[in-house]
């Protein structure tokens, strides 16, 4: 299968998206910690490109990030092992508006003693945002690392944060 990429200008940066068929397969930030494989990328059809799949993917990280969408609908197909792939489907099932911890997710897993597996699936999410890996928190509350970097993160809950009298976030 062919892989196309292309980038769209948001409120986080220039986003890298990536394409197979007709599924969406990697979200990518400037300087992003686990950047894609150039040779997994696939044709670059430049800035803003007309491609529908990609398109349709940085209109909703757009209606996001405005505040108008609370839910992504798009077909996702990120790369993985077995193992990072139930991490990410995992993600997926935390609402908008709640975060999760690293051990919270490696109890969902059965061992508790994988939240660092967990962990390091969660930092090697290709998908940024739209599986949003960016409301997994440490187990005080407190911001851990974030491939797109800590500030994005804040950024990205401030947007999900709920009224500040039912917020108990520690930051």
């Amino acid at each position: 299968m062919t892989s196309r990429h292309g980038t769209f200008e948001t409120s986080l940066g220039t986003l890298l998206f990536v394409a197979e068929a007709s599924a969406l397969v990697g979200v990518y930030f400037p300087d992003h910690r686990y950047p894609p494989d150039p040779n997994d990328i696939g044709d670059d059809l430049g800035q803003e490109p007309r491609d529908v799949t990609l398109s349709a993917a940085a209109e909703q990280l757009t209606e996001y990030l405005a505040g108008d969408r609370t839910e992504f609908d798009l077909e996702l197909a990120p790369r993985g092992d077995d193992f990072s792939q139930r991490v990410w489907d995992m993600l997926r099932a935390i609402p908008f508006g709640a975060t999760t911890t690293y051990g919270a997710l490696a109890v969902g897993l059965g061992n508790r003693a994988l939240a660092q597996r967990v962990g390091q699936a969660v930092g090697h999410n290709p998908i940024s945002v739209i599986i949003p890996c960016h409301r997994v928190v440490g187990a005080d509350g407190s911001l851990t690392g974030y491939a797109g970097g800590l500030d994005r993160k804040r950024q990205l809950l401030r947007l999900e944060e709920p009224d500040p009298s039912a917020a108990g976030r520690l930051f």
